[in-house]
C-alpha cells in the first residue's frame, strides 16, 4: 500500500485518524506554571477533532509530565476526554509515556471505556490485551474498520531480565532484543486480527482494515534540540531502536517522546507527532503540529494541522543596549512573551536582575530566565590544569575569574572589595559555628 501527502475530505475516506503526544501536562517553565497554556491547546484540539470529523484519536504518551500529577493537571485532562465523547470522535487510545505512571493512568480505565477512551498504562502479560479492534458503522452507515497495536513505554523491567554481571553491552542487546520480541508478538496479534476483520468485508471492496500501531521510544536518528527536556529512556544507556524492528505492513505507526514533529526513516506514515507547545526555549523556532491519517483505499493520505503559539517564548541575548533595543521590538511583535535573556557584554552588570527589569516594567513581558554568560563555568580549570586549587589562595582565584573574563581595571578594585567582605563574613559564620 502507497502513502502519499495531501489533504483529503471526509467523504474520501473510511477512517480518519489524529495522532498527538506530549502533552506534559503540568510542566513548568523556569518555575512559571502554564496551564492556561494547556486549556487552550485542549480547547483548540477539540475544535479540531470536530472540525475535521476525526474517528480515532491517540495520545502516544507523556499525558502528565510527572507520575504524580497535580489536581489541575487531571482536571485538564479528564474534562478533555469528557469533551471528546460529544465530538464525532468514535474511540480516543492514550498509552503511558515514560513520564506517565502506568498504574495511574490505568486506575480509571474501565470507568473510560464507556466513553469509548482505551488506555494501555502498564502491560498486562499478555499482548492481546494492546490490541484493539474497532468494527462499527460512523454516522453515514458506512463501516469504520481498524486495528490498533497500543503499545505503551516499554520499561525495562518488562522487557528483559538481570543477570548477574552482565556488560553494558549485554545490557544494550537485551534490551533491544526484549523491544523487538514484543513488537513482534503484537504485530502477530494484529495481522490475525485484520485478516479476519478483511475477510469480514471481502465484498465490500471500499472497505480497508489498516493496523496502526504506538509507540513511546527514541529511534535511532531521532531529532532533539537543546532544552527540549526529553530524557534518555533508559538509565546508563543510549538505546535508540531501530526503525527496522517494526512490522512492514504496519499502516501507520504513532510515536511519541521526541518533541521535534519528524518522519520516521523517510516514510511518511511512520511519525513523532512532537510536543504541542514549546517545552522550553530550545523549541520555539519550531513548528508545532498535529498529524492527520485518511485510510481510504488504497492509499494513506497524510497531513499536518499546525497548532497556534498560546505563549510566544523568546530568547534574546547581547549587551543591555542590544537587549534593550530587543524588549522593545518584543513589546510590538510578541507583547505578551515570556522571555529568556543571555547577557553578553563586556562589562560586569552588577545589577543585571535589576536592570532587565526596568526594561519590562509596564509592559506584559515576563522574564522567566537570566543568565550571565560572563561568568565562564571551568575556565580556570581549563587554563591551570596542572595547579590544585588547594595551593592557592581564593582571592588568587577570584583574581584570575576576573582576568579570565578581561573585567575591565577600572571594575576589578570594587569587585575584589566586595570579594573579601564575602570572605570575611564566611569566616566569621564557620567561627561562629565552631
Amino acid at each position: 500500500m502507497s502513502t502519499v501527502i495531501s489533504i483529503a475530505s471526509k467523504k474520501d475516506h473510511r477512517l480518519r485518524l489524529l495522532h498527538t503526544s506530549d502533552w506534559h501536562l503540568g510542566r513548568l517553565l523556569h518555575g512559571k506554571k502554564r496551564y492556561d497554556e494547556f486549556a487552550r491547546f485542549l480547547d483548540w484540539l477539540i475544535g479540531t477533532v470536530r472540525d475535521e470529523q476525526v474517528d480515532l484519536l491517540i495520545i502516544a504518551g507523556d499525558v502528565f509530565d510527572t507520575t504524580t500529577p497535580s489536581n489541575r493537571a487531571q482536571e485538564l485532562y479528564y474534562s478533555f476526554l469528557g469533551r471528546v465523547a460529544a465530538t464525532s470522535c468514535r474511540h480516543v487510545i492514550v498509552v503511558a509515556g515514560n513520564h506517565d505512571s502506568p498504574s495511574f493512568l490505568d486506575a480509571p480505565r474501565a470507568l473510560l471505556k464507556a466513553l469509548r477512551v482505551h488506555v494501555t498504562g502498564a502491560l498486562t502479560g499478555s499482548v492481546d490485551n494492546e490490541v484493539l479492534v474497532i468494527d462499527e458503522d460512523d454516522s453515514d452507515g458506512k463501516p469504520l474498520a481498524a486495528v490498533v497495536c497500543a503499545v505503551p513505554y516499554l520499561r525495562e523491567s518488562d522487557i528483559r531480565s538481570v543477570a548477574a554481571g552482565e556488560s553494558i553491552d549485554d545490557k544494550t542487546t537485551k534490551m533491544l532484543d526484549g523491544i523487538k520480541e514484543h513488537y513482534a508478538a503484537v504485530h502477530a496479534v494484529a495481522e490475525v486480527k485484520r485478516v479476519q476483520l478483511q475477510r469480514k468485508y471481502a465484498g465490500v471492496a471500499e472497505v480497508r482494515v489498516p493496523v496502526i500501531t504506538t509507540g513511546h521510544l527514541f529511534t535511532a536518528g531521532g531529532l532533539t534540540v537543546e532544552g527540549d527536556g526529553v530524557r534518555e529512556l533508559y538509565v546508563g544507556s543510549l538505546v535508540h531502536t531501530d526503525c527496522a524492528l517494526f512490522d512492514e505492513r504496519i499502516d501507520y505507526l504513532a510515536l511519541g517522546h521526541l518533541h521535534v514533529p519528524q518522519m520516521v526513516g523517510g516514510n511518511t506514515a511512520r511519525r513523532y507527532s512532537g510536543s504541542p507547545i514549546a517545552m522550553g526555549f530550545g523549541e520555539t523556532a519550531q513548528k508545532k503540529s498535529v498529524v492527520i491519517a485518511d485510510f481510504s483505499t488504497p492509499d494513506t493520505h497524510i497531513s499536518l494541522r499546525e497548532i497556534p503559539v498560546f505563549r510566544p517564548l523568546v530568547r534574546i541575548r547581547g549587551d543591555l543596549s542590544s537587549i534593550a533595543s530587543q524588549i522593545r521590538d518584543c513589546t510590538v511583535k510578541h507583547p505578551d512573551a515570556w522571555l529568556e535573556i543571555r547577557y553578553e557584554g563586556d562589562e560586569v552588570a552588577a545589577k543585571l536582575q535589576e536592570d532587565l527589569g526596568e526594561l519590562v516594567k509596564d509592559t506584559l513581558l515576563e522574564i522567566v530566565r537570566i543568565r550571565n554568560n560572563r561568568v565562564i563555568a571551568g575556565v580556570l580549570e581549563r587554563e591551570y590544569a596542572e595547579e590544585e586549587f588547594t595551593d592557592i589562595t581564593p582571592e588568587e582565584v577570584f583574581n584570575r575569574c576576573l582576568a579570565a573574563n578581561t573585567v575591565p581595571e577600572t571594575q576589578c578594585e570594587e569587585l575584589r572589595a566586595g570579594f573579601r567582605e564575602l570572605v570575611r563574613l564566611m569566616d566569621e559564620e564557620d567561627a561562629h559555628a565552631g
